[in-house]
């Protein structure tokens, strides 16, 4: 079909019309700004804001645990401890039967020498009634008395004697070695040894103790009371003096007069006799506590 010459678009029409085109573009470009400036600004009510519905999270699965190789158990070793050899304990011996008192005076002198360890103790001793008989020579040392016919061991053998000094009489110094034996007995004495006889002999000790009626003591307690009172004996070291003829001397000083009998054989003895004794006699003294 052949267009007319209205039909034909002039070259002026086309530029009009990109220009209509652009300023609908820019008029949309002022708009859509100015709806921004308004909504920031608050002028004109902003459109209401789409409600978004929550997002959910799922629980989060459980961790898997990892995977780990396997370890095996220590080994187990049985150690077997080595026997211990403890060492070989002796059975105890059963004690000694004691015999009867009447029949005890080869056993008690039997223990005597064992306790005097190989010195030449049995010459002083008596061989009967050993038991009884020193259980009263005891009784009498506790109460200052000496009893020489009780006592469990045999008198001196050699004789007292004196010395006349310048008109005066003393005793003479070798006279205190009468006791010298006696003494060193007593001071060689073991004191474990003499405990576990003393003790091994204790139920005859206390038997012939009850044969002298005493109800309300017991030996133990007359041993102690004898064993103070020959500790009390005084030790002289100067020469003493005496008054008299024989045995019957007497000690010019009053207080050594004074003294109790059993006192008065310490003082016979001599100082370094009666010092080992003493010293037996508090060794005893500890052991009967």
């Amino acid at each position: 079909m052949q267009l007319s010459q209205e039909d034909r678009i002039s070259p002026q029409e086309k530029s009009s019309g990109t220009n209509g085109l652009a300023i609908i573009a820019i008029i949309a470009v002022v708009a859509l700004s100015a709806g921004g400036y308004y909504y920031l600004s608050g002028n004109e009510k902003a459109e209401e804001p789409q409600i978004i519905a929550p997002v959910v999270i799922p629980d989060p699965l459980p961790a898997e645990p990892l995977e780990t190789e396997a370890v095996p158990e220590p080994e187990v070793v049985e150690v077997i401890p080595e026997p211990v050899q403890l060492p070989e304990v002796e059975p105890t011996p059963e004690p000694e039967p004691l015999p009867a008192l009447g029949d005890s005076d080869a056993y008690v002198q039997q223990q005597v020498t064992a306790v005097a360890d190989g010195m030449a103790i049995e010459p002083l001793l008596i061989e009967d009634n050993v038991i009884r008989q020193f259980v009263v020579f005891v009784d009498n040392l506790a109460q200052g008395e000496l009893a020489r016919k009780v006592s469990p061991l045999k008198s001196p053998s050699t004789s007292f004697t004196a010395s006349d000094i310048a008109n005066k009489t003393y005793i003479n110094p070798d006279s205190y070695h009468r006791y010298d034996l006696y003494a060193d007995f007593l001071a060689s004495l073991n004191d474990e040894e003499l405990a576990k006889t003393y003790k091994k002999v204790t139920p005859l000790l206390n038997e012939a103790f009850a044969e002298l009626g005493y109800n309300r003591t017991s030996f133990d307690e007359r041993m102690q009371q004898a064993i103070e009172v020959m500790l009390d004996a005084p030790i002289i070291e100067q020469p003493i003096e005496l008054d008299g003829v024989s045995v019957n001397y007497q000690f010019v000083d009053p207080k050594l007069e004074a003294l109790p009998n059993a006192q008065k054989l310490m003082v016979r003895m001599g100082p370094e006799n009666a010092r080992k004794v003493k010293s037996a006699l508090r060794r005893l003294q500890k052991q009967l506590n």
